[in-house]
C-alpha cells in the first residue's frame, strides 16, 4: 500500500470512527432520555402507592367495589362503644338492606350508601367491603355459597355525645362539632336540616331538590361569617403586633364612628373604660374596631393564614375553605368590620372547632380523624389511626394566654351561663349579621371544658337565630351531657 493510500485509509478510519462517537452520543442521549423516564415512572408509582392509591381503590366510584359487593356483605358502622350506626340486613331471600338505628341522628356524618355515598359510608367503603376474616370461616362460607362478610369500622363518634347535640339543636338549622383537642378525635358532628338515611333512595328527588340544602353538611361546608367568634384571632394578631398588649386600654362609649361607617356594641350597650380581657369577655365592638384600625392588613392576613383561612384544612370529609379577604387596599370601614368578625370573612363550625383546639392545646392542632380503628367481623383489629400533630398554628404562650381571656367570657361576660358548673369552661359567644336587618343574625359558640388540662372543645351555630336563640346554651347542654 502507497503512502497516499495509507493517509486515505487513515482518513476513512478517522471518519468512521468519528461517525460512530456521533452514533454512540446519540444512542446516549436517547438511553439518558429513557432512564429519566424510567426513573420519573418509578417515582410516580412510588408516590401513588404511598399518597393516592388509597384514595383511589376507596373512592365510591371505584367499580372494583361493585365487584367486592357481589362477594361481601357491607360491614358494620359503630361509635367508639361498639354502638352500631350502620348495619346490613339480610333477608330469607338474600336481599340486603342498610339500616341506621339511629335514623337522622348521624344523616351527614355516617352518611348513606345509595345514590352514591357520602360521610363515613363514603370514607370507609373499601373498608367495609373488604372481609379479613378468619380463612377457615371464608372458605366454610365458600362452600354454603355464602357471602364473608365486611370489616367493621370503629368511629371516634360518641352516639350519647352525637344525641344530646342532635337534642340540644333541636328543630333550628345550624351545625355542632365536638373533639378531643388532645388527641384530634371528633366525638359529635351534627349537621340540620337533617334527614332520614335510611329513606335516602325513596325520598332522593326531593331531597336532591330541597332548597334548605339538607343533603349539605353544615358543620364542615357551610359558609359564615364568624361574628364576634373571629375577635381570638384579632386578637391574636394585636398580640403579636404589640408586646405590650396588656396595657391596651379603650373606653367604650357604645359606638365608634370612622369613614362614615358607625359600628355599635350589642344592643347599644356601654362598657366604659375596657382593657383587653374586658374587650373579650363583654365582646366589645367598639374597642375591637378600634383595634382593628390599628393593626397591619398585611400582617393581619398572614396571621390569618396561619390559623388556615384560605388554605387546605385537614379534614376526612368534604369541606369548604375558610376564606379572609382583608389586604392592604381596605378602607377604615372594612378594618372595622373585620377586626369583629363580619366583612366578607367566611368560616365553618368545623374551622373554628380547629382553632378552638388548637388554643385548648397550647397552640398545636392534632390532625382531627372520624375513623379509630377497622376490626374484622369477630373483632380482630386489623388497622388503628395514629394520633399526630398536623400544625403548630400559634406559640404556646399565644394559645395559654388567649385561653385566659377566653376564661374571662365565662366568668364575668357574655358566657355566664356556663359558670358555676361541675366543670370549668372558656369560650367565645358570636353574633354574625346575615342581611341588612341588624335583627336578623346568625348565634355563634367556640369553646372549651376542664380549662386548665381541656378535655372536650365544641363550635355550634344556629343559622338565623335572630335573637331568639344561642348558641352557648346548645353547648351548655353538651358539655353537661359530657359530664354526666
Amino acid at each position: 500500500m502507497t503512502r497516499k493510500e495509507r493517509k486515505e485509509a487513515k482518513k476513512r478510519e478517522k471518519k468512521r470512527l468519528k461517525a460512530k462517537r456521533a452514533r454512540n452520543k446519540e444512542f446516549a442521549r436517547v438511553t439518558y432520555v429513557f432512564v429519566g423516564l424510567f426513573l420519573v415512572l418509578l417515582g410516580y408509582i412510588g408516590y401513588f402507592q404511598v399518597k393516592e392509591s388509597q384514595d383511589i381503590i376507596r373512592s365510591p366510584y371505584n367499580a372494583r367495589q361493585n365487584s367486592n359487593a357481589k362477594r361481601v356483605t357491607r360491614g358494620m358502622i359503630v361509635d367508639k362503644n361498639g354502638n352500631v350506626l350502620a348495619k346490613t340486613d339480610t333477608a330469607a331471600d338474600g336481599s340486603e338492606t342498610r339500616e341506621y338505628p339511629y335514623g337522622n341522628a348521624f344523616a351527614h356524618v355516617v352518611g348513606y350508601n345509595v345514590q352514591g355515598k357520602s360521610g363515613i359510608e363514603s370514607l370507609g367503603n373499601y373498608d367495609l367491603l373488604t372481609s379479613d376474616e378468619n380463612f377457615l370461616i371464608k372458605l366454610k362460607n365458600e362452600f354454603q355459597d355464602k357471602k364473608n362478610m365486611g370489616n367493621t369500622v370503629v368511629t371516634t363518634l360518641d352516639a350519647d355525645l352525637q344525641e344530646a347535640a342532635y337534642q340540644a339543636l333541636g328543630d333550628k338549622k345550624g351545625a355542632v362539632v365536638a373533639m378531643e383537642p388532645k388527641t384530634g378525635k371528633i366525638l359529635a358532628m351534627v349537621s340540620k336540616p337533617d334527614f332520614d338515611p335510611n329513606a335516602v333512595e325513596e325520598n332522593w328527588n326531593s331531597l336532591s331538590s330541597d332548597t334548605n340544602s339538607v343533603l349539605l353538611n353544615r358543620a364542615t361546608q357551610g359558609q359564615y361569617a364568624p361574628g364576634s367568634t373571629f375577635k381570638v384571632v384579632t386578637l391574636l394578631e394585636f398580640m403579636r403586633e404589640n408586646p405590650d398588649y396588656s396595657s391596651y386600654s379603650y373606653n367604650c362609649t357604645g359606638s365608634i364612628e370612622n369613614s362614615g361607617i358607625k359600628i355599635h356594641c350589642y344592643n347599644g350597650h356601654v362598657h366604659g373604660q375596657v382593657n383587653l380581657q374586658d374587650s373579650l369577655a363583654y365582646s366589645c365592638n367598639t374597642s375591637f374596631s378600634n383595634i382593628g384600625l390599628s393593626l397591619d392588613p398585611s400582617k393581619f392576613k398572614k396571621t390569618a393564614e396561619e390559623v388556615l383561612f384560605d388554605s387546605k384544612l385537614p379534614s376526612d370529609l368534604p369541606y369548604s375553605k375558610s376564606s379572609f379577604t382583608l389586604d392592604g387596599s381596605a378602607g377604615n370601614g372594612t378594618k372595622m368590620m373585620t377586626a369583629m368578625g363580619q366583612g366578607e370573612t367566611q368560616v365553618s363550625p368545623y374551622h373554628m372547632a380547629l382553632i378552638t383546639s388548637a388554643i385548648a392545646n397550647g397552640g398545636k392542632l392534632m390532625k382531627p380523624y372520624l375513623v379509630d380503628k377497622v376490626t374484622n367481623a369477630s373483632g380482630a383489629v386489623m388497622k388503628e389511626t395514629d394520633q399526630e400533630e398536623y400544625k403548630q398554628l400559634m406559640t404556646e404562650e399565644e394559645a395559654s394566654q388567649i385561653k385566659e381571656y377566653m376564661k374571662s367570657v365565662v366568668d364575668y361576660g357574655t358566657a355566664s351561663v356556663l359558670s358555676g358548673q361541675s366543670y370549668t369552661a372558656a369560650g367565645k359567644t358570636g353574633t354574625a349579621e346575615y342581611s341588612s336587618d341588624k335583627e336578623k343574625d346568625h348565634s355563634w359558640f367556640i369553646g372549651m371544658s376542664n380549662v386548665e388540662d381541656p378535655e372536650l372543645v365544641v363550635s355550634v351555630i344556629i343559622e338565623s337565630s335572630d335573637g331568639t336563640a344561642k348558641a352557648v346554651n346548645v353547648a351548655k347542654e353538651i358539655f353537661d351531657s359530657y359530664y354526666r
